[in-house]
């Protein structure tokens, strides 16, 4: 009984911090419409960086996901600080291993082991040719469906996608697709013929290009352009055949 009473506690203290959050979101972005706001700004406060902090908040609200919390507004804050600093050279030096630490007592600790909140991926068809996919501590496989993919944008945060391009073929010139990885991954399955540009920011981890046999482009007026950061996560292409 007092778990329960703990739990509905925590998960109230949540959704108070996320309608906040909504709140302060929604008065920005009608300040920017508004022109009271620069618009210049606009790109730094919706941002992948923003996001992670936002996560952050809400999380450090519960003292289960405290130290999630912490590290999220820390990844989330190290990324957009240069948007409004000149930082110092040695502060790469302090604050990653700060980050090894904190990931290090999270993965000690048992409450924070992978397999205690990962659930277990579900299956997905996506025919709108266009991907906007979220997983926190959750997974998710998608396969395309539609006649052409446009891209789109991945976030996962200690999570997983695998996305399935198979099916599908690219849309005429350049297509963009954005991903960020915090303490997860992406796998896209793609044709081997596809023409990929791979634009991703890495931190103690990886993006990389796996497909077993890269055939000759037929059809150099599509691209794929793969543009991100993963940090403590990575990605993979890989194609079937």
């Amino acid at each position: 009984m007092e778990k329960n009473y703990e739990r509905r506690k925590c998960n109230s203290m949540k959704k108070g911090v996320f309608g906040f959050i909504l709140l302060i979101a929604g008065a920005l972005m009608l300040s920017f419409n508004l022109g009271v706001l620069p618009a210049e700004f606009k790109s730094v406060i919706f941002s992948w960086q923003m996001l992670l902090i936002a996560i952050g908040l809400i999380n450090i609200s519960s003292k289960d996901s405290f130290i999630l919390g912490v590290v999220l507004i820390l990844v989330g804050g190290f990324f957009i600080l240069p948007k409004f600093l000149v930082l110092p050279d040695n502060f790469i030096s302090l604050f990653w291993p700060v980050i090894l630490i904190l990931a290090g007592l999270m993965i000690l600790l048992k409450k924070w082991t992978l397999r205690h909140h990962f659930h277990v991926a579900k299956e997905t068809n996506n025919d709108s040719g266009f991907i906007e996919e979220t997983n926190i501590f959750g997974g998710n496989k998608t396969k395309i469906n539609a006649p052409t993919f446009k891209g789109g944008k991945i976030v996962n945060v200690f999570g997983g996608s695998e996305i399935n391009l198979m099916h599908t073929q690219l849309d005429e010139g350049k297509n963009l697709l954005e991903i960020v990885c915090v303490f997860g991954g992406v796998l896209l399955i793609v044709p081997a013929d596809w023409i990929i540009k791979v634009e991703v920011a890495s931190v103690m981890g990886g993006f990389s290009d796996k497909r077993v046999s890269i055939k000759s482009k037929t059809d150099d007026t599509r691209e794929l352009i793969i543009k991100g950061v993963v940090v403590f996560g990575g990605g993979e292409l890989k194609s079937f055949g």
